[in-house]
């Protein structure tokens, strides 16, 4: 199937760098896009066309609502389309606009696992997401607890982190309480900050309504109407873990973040991992588990991502043909017909 259609003002960016866009959708839907002087050709199967004609009348209609895409937003969103035959350019950025509820930015998913894990925030009290490196498990749980206080879904959030170093010792640090557990928290510290107004964290922090503490503050409490994250959940320990799961109130919601190829607990087993056997049955949890494929920040990170994972395979095959060499060799043995065993030399 052929399909003709007319070029309209400024749908140029549609195309993206290099036409990357229109490649994602070739590549996506097994369509060729031609470019005329006044419109554009799309061939291919009848659905296919279809879909891609789809695509280009959502941008239309975006565009006039309005709507603008930044830094590649789009790009990823055509990649969620291609991995969703269900998805719509359009229903993605505006679910993507409803979450922003008056914060700075509009955050889209730019992965299928990125947006299986919103989704699933949404729906579920409590949420584990698991994952390596830069796949936006911290930002995106910041965004959705954002996203629930400012649409006065909840009254509180609440950020917690264990305070553990990352294979170094920095000693005695000076200042308050706060101050000496705050370089533990900047990375939560700077998700607030690029979600919503510098002003307006500063209020909530001074209020309260956004509290960021050590995993250690937690024991005790009761956390009722609010959304508590807890990230670097790898470096709890078994009882950690427990207590933290176990603090969830009325009307809240808990996400969970964490990589289990960095662990910096000394000499003891992380309770994420053990969370991840014990809880992953339990109705009301939900489980996203990220790859290097749904890394966001910049490709070196997901090629140095794979380059590490590949290395650890080679050298735990290794390790056992190493292991497998330096075993003894165990005797064959033989019983005789009154039981007495007979060795081989």
């Amino acid at each position: 199937m052929k399909k003709k259609l007319a070029i309209t003002p400024n749908v140029e960016t549609l195309f993206g760098t290099r036409d990357e866009n229109l490649h994602i959708m070739e590549d996506g839907l097994n369509v060729t896009i031609h470019m005329y002087s006044d419109s554009i050709g799309i061939e291919g199967a009848t659905e296919s066309v279809a879909r891609a004609e789809q695509i280009f009348t959502d941008f239309e209609y975006l565009r006039k609502a309005g709507h603008t895409f930044h830094n590649g937003d789009l790009g990823s969103l055509l990649r969620v389309m291609m991995a969703d035959k269900t998805a719509t350019l359009r229903g993605l950025a505006e679910a993507a606009k409803s979450r922003a509820q008056g914060g700075k930015r509009v955050v889209q998913p730019k992965s299928a696992n990125q947006r299986k894990y919103l989704e699933m925030i949404a729906n579920h009290d409590m949420v584990f997401g698991i994952g390596p490196a830069g796949t936006g498990k911290t930002y995106l749980a910041v965004a959705m607890a954002v996203s629930a206080l400012l649409s006065k879904q909840v009254s509180r959030i609440v950020l917690a982190r264990p305070a553990v170093e990352a294979g170094e010792r920095l000693g005695f640090l000076p200042g308050t309480l706060q101050e000496k557990v705050d370089p533990y928290l900047r990375p939560l510290y700077d998700a607030l900050y690029d979600l919503m107004e510098p002003e307006k964290v500063d209020r909530c922090l001074e209020k309260n309504i956004i509290e960021i503490a050590p995993i250690a503050f937690m024991r005790g409490r009761t956390l009722n109407d609010a959304f508590i994250i807890m990230d670097e959940a790898q470096n709890t320990t078994h009882e950690q873990m427990k207590m933290f799961v176990t603090r969830l109130g009325n009307n809240a919601k808990a996400v969970i973040t964490g990589d289990v190829t960095q662990i910096d607990l000394p000499h003891k087993k992380s309770g994420l991992l053990e969370a991840m056997d014990v809880l992953k049955d339990v109705k009301g949890i939900g489980f996203t588990i990220f790859d290097d494929s749904d890394v966001v920040r910049h490709q070196l990170v997901q090629r140095i991502i794979r380059a590490y994972d590949e290395h650890k395979e080679r050298t735990s095959r290794q390790l056992a043909l190493d292991l497998e060499e330096t075993l003894p060799v165990k005797p064959k043995t033989e019983r005789t017909g009154s039981g007495t065993p007979i060795i081989e030399q």
